[in-house]
Parts: C-alpha cells; structure tokens; sequence
C-alpha cells in the first residue's frame, strides 16, 4: 500500500532549475498547470478527472515554476481558477502522475505565496532558479517543508485507539497527530505527542510511510506504536475533545462507508491510510 499523495512518476530534473537557458526553450513546449493561490483550485475535468494542463501561449502572466519533465517539461503558473476543484476533492482519484504534479505545484505555489518577503529583514524577494528558490539583492532562501507524526495506535491485536479533535463533529475520529519540534528526531515526537494528547506510553514504535501534504506544507511521517489498553486515556483538553479504542469490526464498518460509531478522515490522508494498512494486516491473520 502507498499512500494516496505519495504517488508521482514526474522527474524533478532539479539539474535545470539554474540553467535560464534551458528553462526559456522548455517553457515554448510547456503543459502548464494553472494553481489558485487563494483557494488551491487547479482546472480539472472528466470522470474519472484529470487535470487540464494548456499551453504556454495560452497561460496567463505570472511567475513560472518548473515542475520537472524534460521532453515533456511542465509548469505551475498561480491565476484565478473560477472552474476547478482541489486535492482534497479529487486526489484519491487522479492517477499517480496527476496526483503527484498537483501535490508539487500546490505545495510550491503556497510556499512562494508565503516567502514574499524575507524573514531575517523583510525585503522583498524573487523567485529565481525555475521557482524553487526566492533571492533578495544578497540572500537567497529555498521552500521548507514542516515535518509532523501521525501514530496509530493499537492494543497489539484488534484495537486501536483514536482522538476526536476540539471542534470537530463528536463522531469524527483521527490518529494522534503533531509537528516534529525543533532539536526533535521523528519517533520522540510521536511519543510525547501520543503522551500529550491521549496520556498513554508507547512500548513498541514503527515507521510505516511518508506522505507530503500541502496545507500549507507538511511531511506527515507515519507511525504505528503499541499501548497497553487498560492505561487509562487523559486527554490534552485543548487539543483533544475526546479519545477511545474501537474494536476492528466497527473501524471496518467506518471505512467501508456503513453504520459505524465513528467517521473516518477523508482518503487522501495517511491517517486514512494507517487505519487501511492495520485493518488489512489484522484481517489477514490466521484465525486461532
């Protein structure tokens, strides 16, 4: 299993981002993507959809961000889409080169929205190198990407426990979430995280997957850990409303879209995805 926005077969060929030369010929037989940078919105048509890529004589004015391809190159040009749709409606449904161009240009596209001007003493700044950098007159600055954890977390065998977020609807259910803190490796996060927001210890940690996601610009790296159920369950009340263990049968009714005691988030999350990798591995264990 690969997780849904994890999935792209575009080269990058980062080698000519600094080659103006190249990326001027490239840009003539370009398939440019038009991104919204208010809404996320990119043109997508068909069913099942498809992004609609145009030509570079028909793309509006605006900064142009290599994307990756070199026979084929393609950008990402920010403009108002008035007809399109987003990566959380349509992004379990795009094929993997779709899915993973319109993760890439959202992502970049966000991050250029958000670097205008410097941080360190507020000039303003440019993009440069095919997009994937932003100059002043004597520093340049590259797009970041903030690493967060996202546990499953289950009993060892049929159960997993999972938190109902502050403000959420009292039956949606997720697993524990929160960004990497500085000077922090990725598997303390997911403990203190999982100790913070649910109060319970994790005696076995496993890294399961990656996946970008670009709202505005994270790396949700996916775990899954083991607790002891009989712990009992504090909650970090502002941040979590509500947390308890469901059996298999009622996260299995949940993902498959029948009467169940919990909603489950949307496909494209790897929280989604951790709760269909568990599910399958317990359903495939032998029986007694």
């Amino acid at each position: 299993m690969t997780p849904r926005l994890s999935r792209s077969v575009l080269d990058r060929a980062a080698h000519h981002r600094h080659d103006s030369a190249w990326l001027a010929a490239a840009w003539q037989r370009a398939r440019v993507l038009l991104i919204d940078p208010e809404t996320g919105f990119a043109p997508v048509e068909g069913d099942p959809p498809k992004l609609r890529f145009i030509a570079a004589s028909e793309a509006p004015d605006g900064d142009r961000l290599y994307l990756g391809g070199e026979e084929t190159p393609y950008f990402a040009v920010t403009a108002t889409v008035s007809e399109g749709t987003g990566l959380r409606e349509v992004g379990a449904r795009l094929s993997d080169f779709d899915a993973g161009v319109l993760t890439e240009a959202l992502a970049l596209v966000r991050w250029h929205g958000d670097h205008r001007f410097h941080h360190g003493n507020g000039s303003a700044t440019r993009p440069s190198a095919g997009g994937w950098e932003r100059r002043t007159a004597d520093d340049v600055v590259w797009p970041r990407t903030d690493p967060a954890v996202m546990v499953m977390i289950t009993d060892g065998a049929d159960r997993c426990l999972l938190a109902n977020g502050v403000g959420w609807a009292p039956d949606r259910y997720s697993c524990v979430a929160g960004f990497v803190e500085p000077g922090e490796s990725a598997e303390a996060a997911a403990h203190r995280e999982v100790g913070e927001e649910v109060g319970v210890t994790l005696s076995d940690l496993t890294y399961v997957a990656s996946q970008p996601w670009p709202f505005p610009r994270s790396l949700m790296l996916a775990f899954e850990g083991v607790a002891d159920p009989a712990a009992t369950i504090v909650v970090q009340d502002d941040e979590i409303a509500h947390a308890r263990w469901f059996d298999r049968d009622e996260l299995a009714a949940a993902l498959r879209g029948q009467e169940a005691p919990l909603r489950v988030p949307p496909s494209i999350s790897i929280s989604r995805f951790l709760m269909e990798r568990w599910l399958a591995e317990v359903e495939a264990r032998p029986v007694g």
